[in-house]
């Protein structure tokens, strides 16, 4: 093919994504829901993958704390191979499915808490492993996969199967599947990020202020919701250090 077929053609596999996951969105709804209980009762949340999947993980539960303002233990993710793994493959780390546990056990995992296993395939023996010995405990737990009936999502309290077919590159799961779970994954925990009251309307009142654009952002927050010029915007920021508390002290 030419490069200009080349790229055609993804494109429209890719097209078809969002309209997999519009299918699972009220098993998506389920999982939310039972998440946002046990945050509220102080639980946390964990993802579990390996390759392609646990980065994605990683990812999504990195920037809750920049983006919402909440501490980096609320949401956590974990690859087979342990962080040397984001960067380079480990080879074998996902073969063995008693080394989830462990790393688990690490954060002192308990049933206040929820566990999303994340395989495209469905039957990766590190997630699969993590998933078993986490029901054995009485903790709630959920996947994500773009198979049916996969072995993965027989051993879930709520499964999300989204099932995205053949990849343009046969086997290559970081295309359709990387793409699905990455979508699921923002639609997680942006909704239990909403749902726990860390955005005012659509704005990230919360947001850590790391950065020159952040700041600017947040100056525009505030004067778009106090309708005040820039100057004063950027007065309150310095003084409250938050979006929420600056335009908090003036209502």
């Amino acid at each position: 093919m030419s490069v200009r077929k080349l790229l055609n053609n993804i494109n429209r596999e890719d097209k078809t994504v969002s309209g997999k996951i519009r299918k699972v969105i009220p098993k998506i709804e389920k999982l939310i829901g039972i998440i946002v209980v046990k945050m509220k009762m102080g639980g946390r949340l964990f993802y579990l993958g390996a390759g392609t999947s646990g980065r994605l993980g990683i990812i999504d539960a990195s920037e809750i704390p920049p983006t919402f303002g909440v501490g980096p233990g609320k949401i956590i993710g974990l690859i087979a191979g342990g962080d040397r793994a984001i960067r380079k493959a480990v080879e074998h780390a996902e073969d063995d499915p008693k080394q989830a546990w462990e790393d688990l056990r690490k954060f002192k995992i308990n049933e206040r808490d929820v566990l999303i296993g994340i395989a495209a395939s469905g039957r990766t023996p590190y997630v699969i492993g993590g998933v078993k010995e986490a029901r054995k405990n009485k903790i709630v737990t959920g996947c994500i996969t773009c198979n049916e009936g996969t072995e993965l999502a027989a051993h879930v309290n709520y499964p999300i199967e989204v099932v995205v077919g053949p990849e343009f590159v046969t086997g290559s799961t970081r295309m359709k599947a990387g793409t699905a779970q990455k979508l699921v994954l923002n639609m997680i925990s942006t909704t239990v990020m909403i749902q726990m009251g860390r955005v005012k309307g659509n704005k990230m009142v919360d947001m850590q202020l790391t950065n020159n654009k952040l700041i600017h952002r947040g100056a525009l927050m505030i004067m778009d919701e106090l309708k005040v010029n820039e100057k004063i915007a950027r007065s309150l920021l310095k003084k409250f250090g938050s979006v929420r508390q600056a335009i908090d002290s003036q209502k």
